[in-house]
């Protein structure tokens, strides 16, 4: 009942003519960010922190949350008239939604992605409201040694699933992140580590100017090296699906957006992988599976409902544990602390109606998606006219402008610089950015955890693997890396397809 209550504050603490302008204009700017190839949700999210530094801290929130669901939602615009996802998110969606508007159905196609998107953004904010301050409440009962095999998890689980050609590769990166975050001066003994002589470097490297190097820089010159926009489909049919047309599938709708909240919930995986394994178990699912990729509505609904629950879920981690569900969360942990909003398991201690407030910029970011998706899906496509080179000339200037504003150093463009072309040589070996960005926002978790443990015990490193919580995280690290190995991966299968579960030789 307290949390119903909490919920009715929180959305009426937002239908305000100010906040309800903050949301329309915020979820049009992340609908046009998601419709722009070569733009991510990450992106436009770690640029808008640094315009909305001037803001009270809900409208701030409020605004990035507008643009993170916005723009994963306005990918699916490209996804299925250009067969070219608009953010990375949308990729499943191009299987068939450019399929069925090769067929004429166009619009169809865009109204099923919206009302499936808005479907699954409410099944992960059902889950968020239930399973939020549940989490936070076992969370307080983690100690430094819990936290610091959480830390080391949400590293590993998303270089796992992350990883571009091989989880190595995304160990790779968040190990980088890792050492990123160790730069500066460490917070026990005030001890600075890895400046090599140079000053600005005592305070750390800023997050925000290397995710702005990372995910904006890279992406303007990864943009530049793509071909040109092709043929846009013509949009001539009905937009607004009839609701038989929808809800006869609803076990997928439902199975969707359970598996994007389970995904949500992993920390850094991010929307592709809910949108990929969405659609996959549609597919196994399905009573007409040969369909897919060809223009099956069911395997649209499948990969929109999918990535916009992840959306909602990854606030899960994000508020409860301060470990963001994925790479845009992890920009909205830094903005949250910019605004003096500290996440974690103390959350629902100090600042309870804050997750129900969150709850509540869903809901209205969800129901402006759904009506400007609907209304206003002819103009959104205009804004494919835009040239290139002028957008990317202006994202470059946002990224320089937005890198310098926070702490007005011109250290902070130099790292934007660097982190932007570290990113793009990265992007061309195929190896991921969600791990190397989670790296850098949990490596001060580890570290502090690491060392504080350690000091509690006098050196004792065994509390990390004798306590039941600890060493629970702990082999399931263990267990998560062996099986990313192939030859024992491989054996692992090869065990279960000769024995049963109950252990008798399987039948073939």
């Amino acid at each position: 009942m307290e949390g119903l209550i909490l919920l009715g504050q929180g959305v009426a603490h937002f239908l305000t003519p100010w906040s309800l302008f903050n949301v329309a204009w915020a979820t049009l700017l992340g609908v046009t960010i998601g419709i722009l190839p070569g733009l991510t949700a990450t992106m436009g999210v770690a640029l808008l922190v640094t315009l909305t530094y001037k803001m009270a801290p809900d409208q701030a929130i409020l605004t990035l949350m507008c643009v993170y669901l916005g723009a994963i939602y306005g990918g699916s615009r490209t996804a299925i008239l250009l067969n070219i996802p608009g953010t990375p998110a949308n990729a499943a969606a191009t299987l068939d939604g450019h399929p069925l508007a090769r067929q004429g159905r166009a619009g169809l196609a865009m109204g099923l992605a919206t009302t499936s998107s808005t479907l699954g953004t409410m099944v992960g904010i059902f889950f968020l409201a239930i399973i939020a301050p549940l989490l936070s409440e076992a969370a307080l009962k983690f100690g430094s040694y819990e936290f610091f095999w959480l830390a080391l998890f949400g590293v590993v689980i998303s270089g796992q699933m992350t990883g571009s050609d091989t989880p190595l590769k995304g160990y790779i990166a968040g190990i980088i992140g890792l050492l990123v975050a160790m730069i500066g001066m460490e917070t026990l003994h005030a001890y600075q580590r890895f400046t090599f002589g140079i000053s600005a470097l005592g305070g750390g490297v800023d997050l925000i100017p290397a995710m702005v190097g990372a995910f904006g820089l890279a992406e303007i010159l990864s943009a530049m090296k793509r071909k040109a926009v092709g043929h846009i489909a013509p949009v001539n049919d009905r937009v607004v699906p009839r609701l038989k047309e929808i809800f006869q599938y609803w076990r997928t709708i439902i199975r969707s957006g359970v598996i994007g909240t389970f995904i949500g919930i992993i920390p850094g995986v991010g929307e592709d992988v809910g949108s990929w394994s969405s659609y996959a178990a549609a597919k196994r699912a399905s009573k007409h599976p040969e369909e897919f990729g060809k223009g099956s509505q069911e395997g649209l609904i499948a990969a929109e409902t999918g990535d916009n629950a992840v959306v909602s879920a990854a606030m899960i981690p994000t508020l409860t544990l301060a470990m963001p569900g994925s790479a845009a969360a992890a920009v909205l942990i830094a903005a949250m602390l910019i605004h003096g909003i500290r996440p974690g398991p103390m959350l629902m201690v100090e600042n309870a109606p804050f997750l129900y407030q969150v709850v509540a910029m869903l809901l209205l970011a969800t129901l402006a998606n759904l009506i400007f998706g609907l209304s206003l899906t002819k103009l959104f496509i205009k804004v494919l006219a835009v040239p290139r080179e002028r957008l990317m000339a202006v994202i470059y200037i946002l990224c320089v402008v937005g890198s310098f504003a926070i702490t007005q150093r011109m250290f902070d463009v130099y790292v934007m610089l660097v982190f932007g072309v570290v990113g793009f040589l990265l992007r061309e070996m195929k190896y991921p950015m969600a791990p190397l960005v989670l790296g850098i926002v949990l490596g001060d978790l580890l570290d502090l955890n690491l060392r504080r443990g350690l000091a509690l015990t006098n050196g004792d490193p065994s509390p990390f693997f004798t306590r039941p919580i600890s060493a629970v995280i702990c082999f399931v690290i263990v267990l998560t890396i062996l099986m990313s190995i192939p030859a024992v991966s491989k054996r692992v299968r090869s065990l279960f397809s000769r024995t049963g579960a109950d252990g008798s030789p399987a039948r073939s």
